[in-house]
């Protein structure tokens, strides 16, 4: 019988695990949502491009939809502080997602020129905004979010929508953005054809550069600018959830005592970089699928990054640095944790082998011809 320890340390690799495959899985949706109205210059060339992520975008939000059931579950004062403290964050992200589905059922529905611009600028918010919401989200778990609990212990948020967007948080938000257009781009030139493809290279091979940059900065701004939290008192890693038994402390760098323990862990962000120097080397040659496979590794490396950094922590607080939310604080109960633990091995297998199916089924380009003998249906 596994233990409470392992228990909690397996749900927080779990949920590594789901947010890793909405990056690869639905980010390259958000990526081709976001540039396709710059890389299609014709109708004809939009909707191919909108062709390549409409018959799978919802499938690939299922890893969205676990990854916030896996934190209710796992977490549930983690679901209560996030989502009642940045209910409008929230809120904006919910509705530029419903734009996505919305925009794909209408864009077609009338022969206009006006019409169609407005559905595809819907699109592209519903691809550049949760783009750029997900990554000040990370930015702002660096900074800690202003959330205490009070005598009954209910999350108390003490800030406002607009106290998000601070200046590092901004920039991991330009990260994420470039990270997801670099994917969906190295998606798109492996979908479509020519010209389309070349532009979306061209494009992801910016969006590339953009990331390495960009990442670079956010590191060095945690090692050296931004002040990281560590918990200083004893842990009981099996102990019962009560996020008000710790002691934390603050300190610049402090971020990176996890990297400064363990070595190893830097292959996390030198792998994030190095893909994205591979994916911008091979989008200008014809090898796009080993381009969108280096494009995969640089989601994954960029979220292990982040996640290695904050480990213990799933919230921290900036108000109250001792009432932040851990691993070993914030869990359900053992026998929760292990009966969901259950249904992820048995249902993940099912979501991964049906995946694989669904592009096995779609495998091959989209050419303009196909778009032309649809008409006016994708």
């Amino acid at each position: 019988m596994l233990d409470y320890e392992t228990l909690r340390t397996l749900w927080w690799l779990i949920l590594g695990v789901l947010l890793i495959g909405f990056a690869i899985m639905d980010g390259f949706d958000l990526g081709v949502a976001t540039i396709f109205r710059f890389i299609g210059r014709s109708d004809e060339e939009r909707r191919a491009l909108l062709e390549s992520i409409e018959p799978v975008w919802d499938g690939n939000q299922v890893w969205f939809i676990l990854g916030g059931g896996a934190a209710f579950a796992a977490w549930p004062l983690l679901y209560a502080a996030s989502f009642s403290g940045l209910y409008l964050a929230m809120f904006l992200l919910l509705v530029a997602l419903i734009l996505r589905p919305v925009g794909f059922t209408f864009r077609n529905k009338v022969e206009s020129v006006q019409w169609r611009n407005v559905w595809d600028w819907a699109l592209f918010a519903g691809g550049a905004v949760p783009a750029l919401l997900f990554g000040v989200a990370f930015g702002n778990l660096f900074l800690g979010v202003p959330f205490h609990f009070d005598e009954l212990q209910r999350p108390v948020y003490t800030a406002g929508f607009f106290n998000l967007l601070h200046p590092f948080a901004l920039l991991a938000g330009v990260v994420s953005v470039a990270m997801l257009v670099m994917h969906g781009a190295a998606y798109a030139s492996l979908k479509v054809e020519d010209p389309m493809s070349a532009r979306a290279a061209s494009v992801g091979r910016v969006a590339a550069v953009v990331f390495v940059l960009a990442f670079a900065a956010a590191g060095v701004w945690v090692a050296f600018g931004l002040e990281g939290q560590r918990v200083v008192s004893e842990i009981d890693v099996a102990g019962p959830a009560n996020p008000l038994r710790k002691s934390v402390e603050v300190a610049t760098g402090a971020w990176l005592d996890n990297y400064r323990t363990h070595g190893l862990l830097w292959l996390a962000p030198g792998g994030a970089v190095l893909a994205a120097v591979l994916t911008w080397i091979l989008l200008g040659t014809p090898r796009k699928g080993s381009a969108f496979l280096t494009s995969c590794i640089t989601q994954a490396g960029t979220i292990l990054t982040a996640g290695f950094a904050l480990f213990p922590f799933l919230l921290p607080s900036s108000t109250h640095p001792d009432h932040g939310l851990t691993v070993w604080d914030a869990s359900s109960s053992k026998t929760t944790l292990l009966i969901m633990l259950v249904a992820v091995i048995v249902f993940m297998p099912i979501v991964l082998v049906y995946t694989t199916w669904v592009f096995r089924v779609l495998r091959g380009r989209i050419t303009l011809d196909e778009i032309r003998r649809h008409g006016g249906l994708y």
